[in-house]
């Protein structure tokens, strides 16, 4: 009888990424953790508000990323905002950078989730906004709800 597959299971997201970048391509890569961050995530203890991703010597990198401690780690609990190696394949990382140096474009990770017990990170590439980008999302975004409300209340 075959496994079924559990499906994906968001930790934790990076709503605010968003709202400041436009997301040009989106790419999913592993992240390299150690046990008790693993269980840490398991109850839900990330943040990716200030994260970003960087290309060191052909690896890519998350910086800024924090995983509370797991609290019956003890000893073996980590820095929370450690830098963690993204896992991706090498033409992916040369195609990244290659869209960082000559666009000008930022890695954002937008997601955190489990997909088949494994740890997922959606990291983005993206470009950022700017503040008159910020003000026209706003108005479609109210334009938008004006529109729902109306056909809500014409039924």
């Amino acid at each position: 009888m075959p496994q079924e597959k559990p499906g994906k299971k968001v930790i934790a997201q990076n709503r605010e990424a968003r709202h400041e970048y436009f997301v040009m391509e989106a790419l999913e890569t592993g992240i390299e953790l150690v046990g008790t961050e693993v269980k840490s995530l398991r109850s839900g203890g990330a943040n990716l508000k200030d994260a970003w991703a960087d290309i060191d010597e052909g690896e890519l990198i998350l910086k800024g990323m924090h995983i509370s401690p797991y609290e019956q780690g003890n000893i073996f609990n980590k820095d929370p905002r450690r830098p963690r190696r993204l896992l991706a394949h090498k033409s992916e990382i040369r195609h990244l950078a290659q869209q960082i140096k000559l666009q000008g474009y930022t890695l954002v990770p937008l997601q955190l989730y489990f997909k088949q017990g494994r740890v997922k990170v959606e990291l983005g590439l993206c470009k950022g906004k700017k503040l008159y980008d910020k003000r026209a999302d706003a108005a479609a975004r109210d334009a938008k709800r004006d529109i729902d409300r109306a056909m809500k209340t014409a039924r």
